[in-house]
Order: C-alpha cells, then structure tokens, then sequence
C-alpha cells in the first residue's frame, strides 16, 4: 500500500482514538464497522491494523491506518477501511485480547 492517505490525522486525541480502534481489532475477530457516513462493513479482520504515518493530498504527513476484512462465506470478497473513517466497533465474538 502506498504512503498517501485521504486523512491524515495529527491531533493527540485523533491519534489517541486510532490506536483506541486498534485494540479493538484484534486479528481473527468478527466485526461490523460501523464508519462515519453511516455505513457497515461485517468481516473478518485479516492482521491487526497499525497506526502508521501517510501524506494527504497537500503532502501534510500525518497518521492513519488500515484495517483488511475478509468474508470466510464470500472467498472473494475483501474490504480495505481507513481507521480514521471508522466511527465504532462491534464486536460479534469473543476474540478481543486473544489474537492468534
């Protein structure tokens, strides 16, 4: 994936709510996203995102990340969502804290 991001984002406690989401998605767990604009994505989470530093389109570096869902019943489907885009959580199983 390349270095340039829609947001970036440099606030401490934009930041601060990045890595909140980062914990919340731990590899192997069954989510729904739910994102700012209102939509959903349910899948599985591939890897357990990072917070990383992008550029924006006006080169203003800052951070980001980017979560990858997958479907087990869709073998090909697969969702790439910005963390920053992401406005809450839900978990469907019990596997936060229990990364594998």
């Amino acid at each position: 994936m390349g270095r340039l991001a829609t947001h970036v984002y440099t606030e401490p406690a934009q930041i601060h709510h990045l890595e909140t989401l980062v914990g919340e998605l731990p590899a192997n767990g069954h989510v729904v996203l739910l994102l700012n604009d209102g939509s959903s994505y349910d899948g599985i989470v591939c890897a357990r995102p990072s917070v990383q530093m992008f550029r924006d389109r006006d080169e203003n570096e800052g951070v980001n990340g980017v979560v990858r869902l997958e479907r087990p019943d869709v073998p090909d489907w697969r969702c790439y969502v910005w963390l920053g885009d992401i406005h809450r959580v839900e978990h469907l199983d019990s596997t936060l804290g229990s990364e594998t």
